[in-house]
């Protein structure tokens, strides 16, 4: 069973998984046991936020001004962002 992925729940990324800049690459990569997941400039932006303090509405909110965008659009890609790495367990949801 999956964590469930919502605007009030605190994602973090869980130990053992970081993110890294890849030298050899040439971009940056989430570290996870035994795997690593290429990341493009919004999955990086997305992971960059995780503070283990701020509710992923929150975080959603403050890329969708940065950046300029609607911010139901950006909730929607964020949920699903992060939905797919719980989905991994390389998320962690806490209750705020």
């Amino acid at each position: 069973m999956s964590t469930q992925v919502d605007l009030a729940r605190i994602p973090a990324l869980p130990r053992g998984v970081r993110l890294h800049h890849d030298r050899v690459r040439g971009m940056e990569v989430l570290l996870g046991p035994e795997r690593t997941l290429m990341l493009d400039g919004i999955g990086h932006a997305i992971l960059s936020e995780l503070d283990g303090q701020r509710s992923t509405g929150a975080i959603a909110a403050d890329l969708a001004a940065r950046f300029g965008a609607p911010p139901e659009q950006v909730t929607g890609d964020v949920v699903a962002f992060l939905q797919d790495l719980a989905d991994k367990r390389l998320v962690d949801m806490h209750d705020g």
